[in-house]
């Protein structure tokens, strides 16, 4: 009887996750917003706690952050959006420029994709006398309009909900702790609560700051290589970081395909994604694990396996969220005990008895 209860509660637990999955991947638009909102608030209460003991209010402290972030977030958007309008206004001369210089490549290429044209086009070759129904994708134009809009009331959404979160001050952990009963539940929550501010914010303002660096060091070296748009770049690696272990990549691929069309010099283009490479890689092995510490390192097979989960759900987006997620889900683990064990596995690797024997 007691087996067929806690089988009865297993496969109860396995459908909740399940559903719960369900729910974020469909309710993303709606979800995505909010916990990019309680991000940026964890972020900034810090700092807004800070003007609240210089004399300025909750409130006008929470205008002044946010307007702020807006402010960079526009910054960034202008300084390299009409660059980047460009590139793709123009895409199909790149991608032709591109193809000429590296026409030994592409040949082997184009054979191998003829050779699967010819065999899609057989597999896929109606039955005479039947009638193919055939839906018109929608324009790029349209698809464009359809992600900047909902980018923008995104962020739009988040940063009204952290002005109205941070100029709440210590409500909301007011309420929390009047939530529970005894007084080692209350200290818990509290605790649990102030540990994922300063987790998440401590991780986002560092990775921001190591961010900012990396980006003026890319520039610099693009720039020193002769690269056109190195600012852009140094944009480009400061938004890419912060998205873990894929965005170097990403960033390393994009430069060496601008440094291809724009240098004459196959093997001296090949400079420039080294160059990036370089920097990311050394910012990702000395800088950040110096810089942001032991107490929030995160085991990297965790941290990779939770970008591709989120990456998966919510596409790029997601992937920028997977960390602090992980921040909060390690923190919540730890402060109980039932789900130390988990909290354990996502930390970093300790050595052992054994290893120091070893």
């Amino acid at each position: 009887m007691d087996q067929d209860i806690k089988a009865i509660r297993r496969s109860l637990g396995l459908l909740s996750v399940l559903a719960v999955f369900v729910v974020v991947y469909f309710a993303r638009d709606f979800i995505l917003p909010v916990l990019l909102g309680c991000l940026l608030a964890l972020t900034l209460s810090p700092i807004n706690r800070w003007l609240q003991k210089v004399g300025l209010p909750a409130g006008v402290g929470a205008a002044i952050l946010v307007t702020f972030t807006a402010a960079a977030i526009i910054g960034v958007i202008v300084f390299a959006g009409e660059t980047a309008r460009s590139w793709t206004d123009s895409a199909p001369d790149i991608a032709l420029e591109l193809r000429q210089k590296l026409s030994g490549v592409s040949k082997q290429i184009d054979a191998v994709k003829d050779a699967s044209e010819q065999v899609q086009k057989v597999a896929d070759a109606p039955e005479p006398g039947k009638q193919e129904v055939v839906v018109k994708p929608p324009g790029l134009l349209s698809s464009a309009m359809t992600v900047v809009a909902s980018t923008a009331t995104s962020i739009g959404v988040a940063l009204v909900l952290a002005l109205f979160l941070l100029a709440s001050g210590e409500l909301f952990y007011a309420k929390l702790v009047q939530s529970f009963t005894t007084l080692s539940e209350k200290k818990r929550a509290l605790a649990t609560v102030y540990e994922i501010e300063r987790q998440v914010s401590g991780y986002l303002l560092t990775i921001t700051i190591i961010n900012i660096g990396l980006g003026l060091s890319v520039a610099g070296a693009l720039w020193l290589l002769g690269l056109e748009y190195a600012y852009v770049w140094g944009v480009a690696a400061f938004l890419l970081n912060f998205l873990p272990i894929l965005g170097g990549v990403v960033g390393t691929a994009l430069v060496a395909v601008h440094a291809i069309l724009f240098f004459d010099s196959l093997s001296y283009a090949m400079l420039a994604p080294i160059c990036y490479l370089t920097l990311t890689s050394s910012e990702a092995q000395f800088v950040t694990p110096f810089m942001i510490g032991k107490r929030m390192e995160l085991n990297i097979v965790a941290v990779f396996l939770t970008v591709v989960l989120w990456g998966w759900l919510w596409g790029v987006p997601g992937a920028l969220v997977a960390v602090p997620f992980l921040l909060v889900f390690k923190v919540v683990c730890d402060n109980f005990t039932e789900m130390q064990a988990i909290g354990n596995f996502l930390g970093p690797a300790r050595p052992t008895k054994m290893d120091k024997r070893i």
